[in-house]
């Protein structure tokens, strides 16, 4: 349930207006607010009707105009609060870049471009362009030229595109910082700082934040202007995520994971760390183990990393190793399971990192390993989220099913993709038409420019692999191969 939320404006300093996220009155109507018609209609047919706690306090502010410090973390709907503000900021018949949303990934940079363009369909030719590393800048280059009202991007790629004249900010209006704290967690703070100043002064700028880093301070006192704030706080319902503390001593953390996976035995399970070296770690002891375990680190090359985060999402990966910086702006479905192999020095990423099972009409689990140095970081988590932690040893777990902890589906690779026309009804069509499955044994299709992904039900990988490398695709032969995982 949400609750409605009111907000008062107060000249700045402002401190935070505590909005809790828990249940309460019914939730204020997205008909209230002075949307245009287009956007309206178009709320209605994405049967967005209600808001959640964080648009109904930001968006009346973002829409009057103000510059805006929002506290709220991924899976809050903050995309559509500020999708909403530039949106509505917006003149189409002015082919020149208008809006532009900073990310620190091209994970959460082509979830926010797919967010608005969703809620943009309904306003005639509105470009939205993402300008993400990982990728060749020619296309991007190419596609700045034929004009974008709006751009959503990593940092470092907006800079290239700016050092290089291609992008230009002259018409910008809307500026927005997305996850602000992780972009600075990256290191991105002088890139962030580059940007905003080739940005026109006279322009409103949102920041959106799950925690209130000092930098944040620092962000919003160089380039907003009298900012309103609001602060979420995520309070999450007890019968959603069942949270356990486990207290271990510290040279058996690795292992300990294990055991709690072979108790509660998750389809899927997000493992924080705090370190990349004992992400690598983790995963070398897990897969020695048996377990289908994958970790996310600044290490690896875009690809690889795109690989990993599909394998996991389609649910042919077990375990996800990552840190709290490698995993921002993740938000996998079904997850079962969170467990914080090292506890976090910051109570606000405690309760970030467990928010991300539970969600919907899921519940999840919260399992954390705590050595006895850790004991005063615990009760600090407990006292803000007001209950007292729930200990509990590792000796009182059993494994009443001893058989291997085994994802259910298995991702295959097809070489060929967007810019082969390929399109992911091909890929259902072949599988269920010439090879045979039905499309309950066929999971989630991802797309990209170059390789296309697809998840089948483990029991028929092998056969799927032949029968599709045997078979065409677009009236040609592919090759296909299972992701070792």
């Amino acid at each position: 349930m949400r609750r409605n939320v009111s907000t008062t404006e107060s000249t700045p300093p402002q401190s935070f207006g505590v909005l809790p996220g828990a249940t309460g009155n019914a939730a204020p109507s997205f008909s209230e607010l002075p949307l245009s018609p287009a956007l309206q209609a178009t709320l209605q047919q994405l049967e967005y009707r209600t808001m959640t706690p964080i648009q109904a306090a930001s968006l009346p502010l973002a829409l009057a105009g103000h510059d805006l410090i929002a506290q709220a973390k991924t899976g809050s709907g903050k995309t559509a609060a500020f999708a909403l503000a530039l949106l509505t900021n917006l003149n189409p018949r002015r082919f020149a870049v208008q809006a532009m949303v900073l990310c620190p990934t091209r994970e959460l940079a082509d979830q926010v471009t797919q967010e608005i363009r969703r809620l943009a369909r309904a306003a005639d030719n509105i470009k939205i362009l993402a300008l993400c590393g990982g990728t060749t800048m020619r296309p991007q280059r190419a596609s700045l030229e034929h004009g974008a009202h709006i751009v959503v991007g990593t940092p470092g790629r907006i800079m290239d595109h700016l050092d290089r004249g291609s992008l230009k900010l002259d018409a910008l209006n809307t500026l927005v910082l997305d996850e602000a704290d992780r972009m600075l967690d990256m290191g991105f703070y002088d890139d962030i700082a580059f940007v905003a100043q080739q940005c026109p002064t006279r322009r409103q700028t949102l920041l959106f934040s799950a925690t209130y880093p000092e930098g944040i301070e620092r962000l919003a006192q160089q380039f907003l202007r009298n900012p309103q704030e609001v602060k979420l706080l995520e309070q999450h319902e007890g019968s959603k995520i069942r949270q356990r503390f486990y207290e271990i001593k510290h040279d058996e953390r690795l292992q300990a994971v294990g055991t709690l996976l072979k108790h509660y035995r998750p389809v899927s399970t997000l493992a924080f760390c705090n370190t990349k070296q004992q992400c690598r770690n983790l995963r070398d002891v897990l897969q020695a183990e048996g377990f289908h375990a994958l970790t996310l680190n600044g290490d690896l090359e875009q690809r690889e990393r795109d690989q990993v985060l599909i394998q996991f999402a389609n649910r042919s990966c077990s375990v996800l190793v990552a840190t709290d910086v490698a995993a921002r702006g993740l938000d996998i479905a079904q997850l079962e399971a969170v467990i914080n192999v090292d506890v976090t020095p910051d109570p606000e990423v405690h309760i970030h990192r467990i928010g991300r099972t539970g969600r919907a009409d899921e519940d999840g689990w919260a399992l954390t390993l705590c050595s006895p140095a850790d004991k005063r970081r615990v009760a600090v988590i407990g006292q803000m989220m007001g209950s007292d932690p729930e200990w509990h040893g590792l000796g009182s777990l059993q494994s009443g099913d001893d058989s291997p902890l085994v994802p259910p589906m298995v991702t295959l690779q097809i070489l060929g993709g967007r810019k082969d026309k390929i399109r992911p009804g091909d890929v259902l069509g072949a599988l269920t038409g010439e090879a045979g499955f039905t499309r309950e044994q066929v999971g989630k299709i991802t797309v990209t420019d170059q390789t296309t992904y697809v998840a089948v039900v483990r029991e028929i990988a092998r056969d799927a692999v032949r029968r599709l490398g045997a078979g065409r695709l677009k009236g040609r032969p592919v090759k296909v191969r299972a992701l070792a995982d």
